[in-house]
């Protein structure tokens, strides 16, 4: 469980990124998936991560300390048809700078809204992902708007995809900003990888 969340920058260059070798997560999905309203669920604040009625709004790599341990890093969205083709470059270019230079990336948790079928941007990201070694996790968002049915067969039809070139489809989380589904096997799930690293380091 999070007890302390910290907002500690926000920038647009991989190299300013915070110096400390603490663990990263870093979360990311297209523009209107919820990430804002998920990262306040998960850190029990209503404005740590600012949510917006106009999608798009996260453009800068933020970085938030919790429990003084590990960083949760907001990402841009991807995909946002409003955001000029000039800036969406950029965008695209500081996200790719941060998965390839940032060392101290553990996870990236893949924001996929639930209610719809499988997006190519998504598959094209997790693909991308995989090609570069970078650990992920898909969060399946606004799971309150489906009934279990629903739920069940959209992850389905991600793993039909995803497992005809991949061995095994990667941890999943079913969650929801509205009725707190999900909070606790994301924050557990990230507590273990953390025991795991201190573990190592120690060794």
């Amino acid at each position: 469980m999070i007890k302390k969340a910290e907002f500690v920058m926000s920038n647009s260059q991989v190299s300013k990124c915070p110096k400390e070798l603490l663990p990263e997560y870093a979360f990311i999905g297209r523009s209107n998936v919820g990430k804002s309203s998920l990262i306040n669920m998960l850190t029990n604040q209503k404005n740590l991560a600012k949510t917006s009625a106009r999608p798009g709004k996260t453009q800068l790599i933020n970085h938030f300390k919790i429990d003084n341990t590990w960083f949760l890093v907001d990402l841009p969205g991807y995909g946002y048809a409003r955001v000029s083709k000039s800036t969406k470059k950029v965008f695209q270019q500081f996200i790719t700078q941060y998965f390839e230079q940032r060392t101290q990336l553990v996870c990236a948790f893949v924001l996929v809204d639930i209610r719809h079928e499988p997006q190519k941007i998504d598959l094209a990201f997790m693909q991308w992902l995989g090609e570069h070694n970078i650990p992920f996790a898909i969060v399946f968002t606004k799971a309150d708007k489906l009934k279990p049915l629903m739920i069940e067969r959209n992850i389905k039809s991600y793993q039909d995809i995803l497992l005809k070139s991949w061995e095994e489809f990667p941890p999943y989380f079913i969650t929801s900003a509205e009725n707190r589904a999900g909070k606790e096997e994301l924050t557990t799930y990230i507590e273990q990888i953390n025991t795991m690293l201190k573990k190592q380091s120690s060794e």
